[in-house]
């Protein structure tokens, strides 16, 4: 692809997971602040289907050969919809601190910018190990805290584990554990930048030839 041309963009089987991992991202949120009980314990399954499609759709790239750049940049995307949603609903929930979620919010919204502006150019960014090990650690913070949420709404699990479920949702644990992994969300943010330095002095350059033309 030369640089400045359009994506070619395949709805291919992978393209399609990502999409469906995209889209069952409002119907999570609807079903976690739903007042229904039924709808809320819902939407832990709706959760570990996104779960499963962040898996299955790389595989299903891989060994099928369907890796293209669309999918390339909407698979990480899509991660960062899920992950980022879930995140400031427990904001709202009371579960968790506001700032250190914007941190990870901003953090994503920074890399996102950065992989669209190098694909617009046809170059590859540039990621790490060490990232997905980030976004593991986001969908299992986020699990942890989904289930934990929803057994203290369910009579069984608050009769029978009570005690245990309201430690594990003790604020200052979540905070901690938030804490962490906005430090390794931006940890790993700075490895991008610094592994892709000329594509962000490129962009760098560019918007400082934006305002010395205006």
């Amino acid at each position: 692809m030369h640089p400045g041309s359009i994506m070619k963009f395949t709805l291919s089987p992978p393209n399609q997971l990502t999409f469906l991992r995209i889209l069952l991202t409002p119907v999570f949120i609807i079903l976690l602040f739903s007042p229904d009980l039924l709808l809320r314990q819902l939407s832990i399954p709706v959760f570990i289907v996104a779960l499963l499609t962040d898996w299955y759709d790389g595989w299903v790239a891989r060994r099928w050969g369907y890796v293209t750049r669309w999918g390339t940049f909407l698979d990480p995307l899509a991660d960062k919809v899920v992950t980022s949603s879930a995140l400031i609903a427990f904001i709202y929930l009371d579960l968790v601190p506001a700032w250190p979620v914007w941190t990870i919010v901003l953090r994503d919204i920074v890399i996102t910018f950065l992989r669209s502006y190098s694909e617009f150019k046809g170059r590859a960014f540039d990621t790490s190990t060490f990232a997905k090990t980030k976004t593991f650690l986001q969908f299992m913070f986020i699990y942890y805290v989904l289930l934990a949420y929803i057994a203290r709404d369910t009579e069984y699990f608050r009769s029978q584990y009570g005690v245990l479920i309201q430690s594990l949702l003790e604020y200052s644990l979540l905070y901690a554990i938030v804490v962490v992994v906005a430090f390794i969300t931006v940890l790993t943010g700075v490895i991008y930048l610094a592994n892709n330095w000329k594509t962000v002095r490129e962009l760098y350059d560019f918007s400082d030839r934006i305002t010395e033309s205006r």
